[in-house]
C-alpha cells in the first residue's frame, strides 16, 4: 500500500518543458540563433550601410548599389564581409538577451504592474532593446571600426588588437562606449515599435484569420502560432516602420562609434553635435537618411528572419 507521501509524490504535476529546467538558458539560445540567422543574411548589406553612413573616402561618391558592387572589386568578395566575424560574436549574446528581456519585460509588466494591452510590448521592446544595447556595445564598436577599414588601410588586424587599440589610445573602457547615447535613444523607438508591430499584427492575424494565417505549434497543440510565410511578411513589416523612426539616430551612432578614424570626428563627440554636423553638412536625404534606401532592403529580411527563426527555436526548444 502506498505511503501518503508517495501517493503525493505521484499525484504531483508533471512540469511541462516550458516550465522545466533551464528554461532561461533555452530561451538564451533560441535568441542568439534567431540574432546569427539575421544578420548571417545580410551582413553584405551592413557592410555598404557603414561606409555610406561614415563617407568613406573610397565609396563616398557612390550610392548604394554602384557600392555594393564596387566593394568586391576593390577588396574582393570576402570584402562584402569585412567585420562579420565581430559582428557573430556580438550578435549571439544580443539576440539572445533581446528575445529573452522581451519575454521577461512583457510578463513583469503584465503581473507585477498591471500593464496590458499593446502599450506592454512597446514599452517591453524598449526596454529589451536598450538592455541588451548596453551589454553588447563594445563588440559593436569593434565590429563598425573593423568593417570601415578598407583593404591597404588597415588600422586593426583584428577584433583582438582591436580592443587593445581603442583601449590603449581612446581613453581605456569609456572609448568602448562612443556614441551610446544615441545608441539607447534610438533602440528605444527601434526595438520598441518592431516588437510592437510584430506582436500586434500576430496578435489580429490568430484572432481573426487563424484557420488562414496560423497552425498548431509543434511542441503545444494547445498553442497557435502564425505559419512561416505569414511570420516573414510580419516580421519584415516590423523591421521597415522601426527602422524608418530611429534611422537618424543610427546615422549619429555609427559616426560617433567610428571616432578617430574620421578626419572630422572632434565634431561628432555628442549626439545632439552630430545631428546638427551630419544635417548642416550633407542636409536631410544626403546625411541623416543616407543609406536608408540599402536599410530598407536590410531591414525587411533581417527582421524576417529574426521574427521567424526566434518563433521556429521556440517551438524546438519547448517554450510554447
Amino acid at each position: 500500500m502506498p505511503t501518503k507521501a508517495t501517493v503525493e509524490k505521484n499525484d504531483a504535476p508533471i512540469p511541462s518543458p516550458a516550465e522545466g529546467n533551464y528554461y532561461w538558458a533555452r530561451s538564451f539560445l533560441a535568441g542568439g540563433v534567431a540574432g546569427c540567422c539575421a544578420k548571417s543574411t545580410i551582413a553584405p548589406l551592413d557592410r555598404v550601410k557603414i561606409l555610406l553612413q561614415g563617407q568613406n573616402p573610397h565609396y563616398k561618391h557612390l550610392g548604394v548599389f554602384a557600392t555594393i558592387f564596387a566593394v568586391p572589386k576593390k577588396e574582393g568578395f570576402l570584402g562584402l564581409y569585412k567585420g562579420n566575424g565581430a559582428m557573430m560574436v556580438r550578435i549571439f549574446p544580443y539576440g539572445a538577451i533581446q528575445f529573452m528581456a522581451f519575454d521577461n519585460y512583457k510578463k513583469l509588466l503584465s503581473k507585477r504592474l498591471g500593464i496590458s494591452g499593446h502599450i506592454h510590448r512597446l514599452m517591453a521592446g524598449s526596454l529589451a532593446g536598450i538592455t541588451a544595447v548596453i551589454c553588447t556595445y563594445p563588440l559593436d564598436v569593434i565590429r563598425a571600426r573593423l568593417a570601415f577599414q578598407v583593404t591597404g588601410e588597415h588600422r586593426y588586424t583584428g577584433i583582438v588588437n582591436a580592443f587593445q587599440t581603442i583601449y590603449r589610445k581612446e581613453g581605456g573602457v569609456p572609448g568602448f562606449y562612443r556614441g551610446l547615447t544615441p545608441t539607447i535613444i534610438g533602440m528605444a523607438p527601434y526595438a520598441g515599435f518592431s516588437f510592437f508591430t510584430f506582436g500586434t499584427l500576430k496578435t489580429l492575424g490568430l484572432a481573426h484569420a487563424p484557420e488562414l494565417l496560423g497552425r498548431p505549434s509543434s511542441d503545444n497543440p494547445n498553442v497557435l502560432v502564425l505559419k512561416t510565410q505569414v511570420n516573414l511578411l510580419c516580421g519584415g513589416i516590423a523591421g521597415a516602420i522601426a527602422q524608418t523612426i530611429s534611422y537618424p539616430l543610427d546615422v549619429a551612432r555609427r559616426r560617433m562609434q567610428l571616432g578617430t578614424i574620421l578626419p572630422d570626428s572632434e565634431k561628432c563627440l555628442t549626439l545632439v553635435k552630430t545631428l546638427k554636423y551630419v544635417y548642416g553638412q550633407y542636409g536631410l536625404k544626403k546625411g541623416l537618411y543616407r543609406g536608408l534606401s540599402l536599410n530598407y532592403i536590410r531591414c525587411v529580411p533581417s527582421q524576417a528572419v529574426a521574427f521567424t527563426t526566434y518563433e521556429f527555436m521556440k517551438q524546438v526548444l519547448y517554450l510554447n
